[in-house]
C-alpha cells in the first residue's frame, strides 16, 4: 500500500484510543513511514469530500513594457492529502 499524500510505504500500526464511547481501545491503522501520515477509517470519514479550488499564477517574466499589469490568473483544483 502506498501513501495518497507522499507515495511512501505504508505499515500497519496499533494507536490506542483514549477518547472513544467505550473507553481505552486499541484500533488498527496504516502509517506512512516516510511522512507519517496516518489513514484510520474515522479519519477518512471526516476529511472533506470536495477539493478546493487553488489560483495558479502564469509562469514566466511579466511584460510590463505597456504600462499594463497583467491581472489573468487560470483557477485549477488541487487535491492535497
Amino acid at each position: 500500500m502506498t501513501c495518497s499524500r507522499c507515495c511512501g510505504f505504508m505499515v500497519e500500526d496499533h494507536f490506542l484510543d483514549l477518547e472513544g464511547a467505550y473507553g481505552e481501545m486499541w484500533t488498527t491503522s496504516w502509517r506512512c513511514m516516510n511522512c507519517g501520515r496516518v489513514h484510520d477509517s474515522v479519519i477518512e470519514q471526516n476529511q472533506p469530500a470536495q477539493p478546493k479550488k487553488v489560483l495558479a499564477f502564469p509562469s514566466g517574466e511579466p511584460d510590463y513594457q505597456d504600462g499594463d499589469v497583467y491581472l489573468g490568473a487560470e483557477s485549477f483544483i488541487r487535491r492535497a492529502a
